[in-house]
């Protein structure tokens, strides 16, 4: 089995979030998917099968299958467009959240994602001392979003995991902690201690409710945005409706196989 490991969101070696990237010529159990995650041992690992016009694709932390994953998918297409179909542009994905795209524009990766517009949700007790500060504002969508006050705060926070395992537990993969941001329009850090990852270093997926939530907010439609994890990430985004763009960079880190017997 051909595998890769490449940094996402980032043009930089040892930054970003490393992804996993299997090619497979079929699908092989879910159990054989779920070890070879877990001993990769990284936030996610994609699994990539070739059909006719796309790639069916599906994202493993090193405890659960997840249903949809930014930077592996960024990863993915990093695999795809320089050692499978070299010199593609544009990548096609079919997913647990349908299908999703790819266009390489020049350094650039840009993902189309669905949106996930976050509802109000009342803030309690336990979200404050799950980041150790004053909430501001609530919302849910797959994950918790929590605005606090500026960015040195969500620079700053020092997360309670076992706290925040009793707030996922009740429902949400993750928790996101955002501000205003600085350098960047906004900035967030993600936890999800409840499936095997206690910090994402950069997370394309809490984009899908970080992006909606913030063009609203401050009222653009483009923005810039920042991961503010130790590796940390930069990303590109854009409001579109039901959907959302996604783009940042990608180096590579490790090829080899994955040996299975």
């Amino acid at each position: 089995m051909r595998y890769y490991v490449v940094d996402a969101f980032t043009d930089e070696l040892f930054k970003g979030n490393p992804a996993g990237v299997c090619l497979l010529d079929e699908w092989p159990d879910n159990s054989l998917m779920q070890s070879i995650a877990a001993e990769n041992n990284l936030a996610e690992t994609a699994f990539i099968v070739k059909r006719d016009n796309h790639y069916e694709l599906k994202w493993f932390t090193p405890e659960i299958e997840i249903d949809l994953c930014g930077h592996a998918t960024l990863a993915s297409a990093y695999v795809i467009s320089n050692f499978v179909d070299r010199g593609a542009k544009f990548m096609r994905f079919e997913s647990k959240s349908g299908l999703l795209t790819v266009e390489k524009k020049r350094d650039l990766y840009e993902l189309d994602f669905p949106s996930r517009i976050p509802v109000p949700a009342q803030v309690t007790l336990l979200m404050k001392q799950a980041i150790g500060m004053p909430v501001l504002e609530a919302y849910v969508s797959r994950d918790l979003l929590l605005l606090v006050e500026s960015e040195e705060q969500v620079r700053n926070m020092i997360p309670g995991f076992e706290i925040m395992l009793q707030i996922t537990g009740a429902g949400c993969l993750g928790i996101i902690v955002t501000a205003r941001g600085t350098g960047a329009d906004f900035v967030s850090r993600f936890f999800a201690p409840g499936a095997g990852i206690p910090e994402d270093p950069v997370t394309g997926s809490a984009h899908a409710t970080l992006i909606p939530y913030w063009s609203q907010r401050i009222g653009k439609n483009k923005m810039t945005a920042m991961q503010l994890s130790k590796r940390g990430g930069t990303l590109w985004c854009k409001d579109c409706g039901d959907r959302v763009k996604i783009a940042g960079k990608a180096v590579l880190y490790l090829q080899g196989e994955i040996r299975t017997e």
